[in-house]
Parts: structure tokens; C-alpha cells; sequence
């Protein structure tokens, strides 16, 4: 549809555009049916029945015509309506620094995994973990390299949870979370610790050399417990590897945390 409908009138002005190009093609067909079928000699005496045929043809051939013109017109504005549609719900959902998930998209993938998963009768453990000293990075560096830092971290999360499984997302500034499927804790430590090396590197550009670690926090969820109780656990835990100096991994489980690096 065109960009200038916007307005109920531009509504009404491009129906009455169509309604008229479409009684304007009806009736040029209509007249050129007619005198190819019938003749031009306006006093030719010509039998009924062949009149009803001729303009049984004209309505149906001129009818299929527009409607299945309009019909593929339709079909063309509905597709890119959907298209469109689509776009703004991935738009919406994605973090466009890092091309991951962001939090209201996290929200709603974790939801449906927690779902499926306790149906299944999976386990499930959390993660969530975010840059050492990042405030000390922006304010060193500047801004750009903060950005150049969230970028390179969210390009190695993204690429090991595709590689593991792994539902992962930018969950809030230099924060991140993630959801690892039918893994035991010590599956879930081993890929935490092996995020936790990957992480620990260095990001140039801009004339600066960036050294940036991680922490992490590991909660595995609970039967009976939601999505926040999960999260708020795995949160503990990861300030609780600041706590312990940072750089490492926690995981908690129902009575304790344990530090794991």
C-alpha cells in the first residue's frame, strides 16, 4: 500500500482510484469483447441467445480478471505486511549492539524452555554473568570501547551457545544470561569455565587494547520454581564470584554457593 495512505480521506481517495481504473478497464474490455464477438454495425440484427452468451463471457472474463488481480495484489500487501510484521518482533526482541536476544526476548524464549523442559522432565541451569570493571573500561577508555568490549563478548557468547545449545542474551548493560537444556551441573560448569577463558582476552581498536574478564554465575532450576526465582538465583551466584575476586564461577545450588575457579 502506498506510504502516503495515512489519513481516512487518503483512504477514501485511493478507493474511489481503484473503483474507477477498475469500471474503466471493465468497460474498455466490455467494448472490445462486444465488437470483435458481435460486429460494429449498430443495426445488425443479431439473436438473443448470442447477445446472453457474449455478455456471459464479458461478466465472467472481466470478473476472474479484476478479482484475480486484486487477489494477487492482496496477497502481495498481506505478505509484506507479515514480513514486516516479523521484523519488528525480531527487531524488538533483539539487542542490536550484540545481535543477541535482549531481555524481553530472553523473558519470553526462557519461559517457553522452562515449559517444554519441565514437561520433558529436563534439567535446567541458568547462567548469567557480565564484564569485570566495566564502569572502570568506559570511563578509561571511553564509551566507543565500551561498546567495541560488549560487541566482541556478545560475538563469543553467541557463538558458543550455537555451537552448545545454549539460549543466550544480553540481559542488561554489561549483563548477560543464558539457559542451558538437560545438562548436569557439571556439564554446566565445564561450559562456564570454558565461556569464562574464552572471555578472559583482549579487545582492540580505536588505539586501545582492552584486557576484559568475566564473572559467572550457575543456579540449576528448582521443580516447582518460575523463571525469576531461577534468574534471581544465578544472579547471587555471579555476585558471589565478584565477591571472591572476580573472573571466575559460582555455582549455587539449594543450600550453598560454590566457587568452581
Amino acid at each position: 500500500m502506498p506510504n502516503s495512505i495515512v489519513t481516512h480521506r487518503d483512504v477514501i481517495r485511493y478507493a474511489a482510484g481503484r473503483a474507477a481504473i477498475a469500471g474503466g478497464l471493465t468497460a474498455v474490455a466490455t467494448l472490445i469483447f462486444l465488437v470483435t464477438d458481435l460486429g460494429t454495425d449498430l443495426q445488425a440484427v443479431v439473436p438473443v441467445g448470442t447477445v446472453v452468451r457474449s455478455s456471459l463471457i464479458v461478466a465472467l472474463s472481466v470478473s476472474i480478471t479484476l478479482s484475480g488481480a486484486m487477489s494477487f495484489r492482496s496477497a502481495m500487501l498481506m505478505r509484506q505486511l507479515a514480513l514486516t510484521r516479523a521484523e519488528l518482533m525480531r527487531v524488538s526482541r533483539t539487542d542490536p549492539l550484540t545481535g543477541l536476544l535482549n531481555r524481553r526476548g530472553f523473558d519470553e524464549a526462557a519461559a517457553l524452555l522452562l515449559a517444554n523442559a519441565s514437561a520433558a522432565g529436563q534439567r535446567v541451569v541458568a547462567l548469567m554473568c557480565d564484564i569485570d570493571r566495566f564502569k572502570e573500561i568506559n570511563d578509561r577508555h571511553g564509551h566507543d570501547a565500551g561498546d567495541r568490549v560488549l560487541a566482541r563478548i556478545g560475538e563469543i557468547l553467541r557463538d558458543f551457545g550455537a555451537r552448545n545449545d545454549m539460549l543466550i542474551a544480553r540481559h542488561g548493560g554489561e549483563e548477560f544470561a543464558g539457559l542451558m537444556l538437560d545438562v548436569s551441573d557439571e556439564e554446566a560448569t565445564r561450559h562456564a569455565l570454558a565461556l569464562c577463558r574464552l572471555c578472559s582476552t583482549d579487545v582492540t581498536g580505536g588505539g586501545a587494547s582492552v584486557s576484559v574478564t568475566l564473572s559467572f554465575g550457575l543456579a540449576t532450576h528448582l521443580p516447582g520454581g518460575d523463571l525469576a526465582g531461577l534468574m534471581r538465583r544465578a544472579d547471587r551466584a555471579l555476585y558471589r564470584a565478584k565477591d571472591l575476586g572476580r573472573n571466575c564461577v559460582v555455582q549455587i545450588d539449594e543450600m550453598e554457593a560454590v566457587a568452581v575457579c
